[in-house]
C-alpha cells in the first residue's frame, strides 16, 4: 500500500497499444493501490484523460492511430498540471527532447524496469505533496507562481506550469542567489535512476524563461552559471 488509509486512490491512465505491457503495468500499479485505467489508442487516451481526470499519465509514443507527441499536446490543452511520463523505444536524444517540448514531464526508454517506473511515480506523488520553503506562492520579479495550481501570473496574463517546471522553480527558489549545478538538479528533481541528461535541464530552463523573463536572450531571473548550472535571482 503506497497511499495513506482513507485517502482516495491516485488515478493512473496508461496509454499503450501493447497488451502485455498494459497488463504488466496494470498489475504492478494496482498492487501498489493505484486506480488504473488504460487506452490502446491515442484518441481514446485523450478522451479518458478528459473524462476521468487522472492524477498521472503513462504515455507510449508509438500508437496505432496518432503519435504520442500529438496526444501529449492535446492533453496539455485541457490539463496543464497532470504529470505525463512518456514511454519510448527510441533512444535518440532528439526524440526525448521533442517529447519534453510537447509537454511531457519525464521519459522512460523501453525496455524498462517496472520497479524503476514505480519508484519514479512514487517520487512524483511525494514531491506533489511537498510545500516549498517559500510557501504555496512564490514571487519572482513581476511573476507570481501558485505552486498548488501550477500557474504563473504576470499582470493579467496567467500561464500553466507543468509538474517538473514547478519542481525546478521550487528547487531554485529554495537556493535563491546560489548556483545550483546541473547534476544536483538532475539528482534532486529527476533522480539518478532516471538517467536524464543535461539537455533535459536546459530544455526546461528554456521553457521557464519564456514564461518568466521579459527578454529570454538577456534573462534577469534565471541565470546561467557557465560550465556549472543555474542560479535564480528573485
Amino acid at each position: 500500500m503506497t497511499q495513506p488509509p482513507g485517502q482516495p486512490k491516485k488515478k493512473v491512465l496508461v496509454i499503450e497499444d501493447e497488451p502485455d505491457i498494459v497488463r504488466g503495468l496494470k498489475d504492478a500499479l494496482e498492487f501498489e493501490d493505484y486506480d488504473v485505467f488504460a487506452a490502446f489508442e491515442g484518441k481514446d487516451g485523450v478522451r479518458l484523460a478528459r473524462e476521468r481526470s487522472p492524477d498521472l499519465v503513462i504515455l507510449d509514443l508509438m500508437l496505432p492511430d496518432v503519435n504520442g507527441y500529438q496526444v501529449c499536446v492535446e492533453i496539455r490543452g485541457f490539463n496543464s498540471v497532470v504529470p505525463i511520463i512518456i514511454l519510448t523505444a527510441r533512444g535518440q536524444e532528439s526524440d526525448k527532447i521533442r517529447g519534453l517540448e510537447a509537454g511531457a514531464d519525464d521519459y522512460v526508454t523501453k525496455p524498462f524496469s517496472v520497479g524503476e517506473l514505480l519508484a519514479r511515480i512514487r517520487a512524483i506523488f511525494r514531491r506533489m505533496s511537498r510545500t516549498p520553503a517559500g510557501g504555496e506562492t512564490l514571487r519572482i520579479g513581476e511573476a507570481t507562481i501558485d505552486v498548488k495550481k501550477q500557474t504563473v501570473t504576470i499582470g493579467r496574463k496567467r500561464q500553466p506550469l507543468t509538474f517538473y517546471e514547478v519542481e525546478l522553480l521550487k528547487l531554485l527558489y529554495e537556493r535563491a542567489e546560489q548556483p545550483v549545478s546541473r547534476d544536483e538538479i538532475l539528482d534532486k528533481i529527476w533522480g539518478v535512476e532516471a538517467y536524464p541528461t543535461n539537455r533535459t535541464v536546459d530544455n526546461f530552463i528554456v521553457k521557464l524563461r519564456r514564461k518568466l523573463e521579459d527578454d529570454t536572450k538577456k534573462p534577469t531571473h534565471i541565470l546561467t552559471v557557465y560550465g556549472y548550472g543555474y542560479k535564480l535571482v528573485p
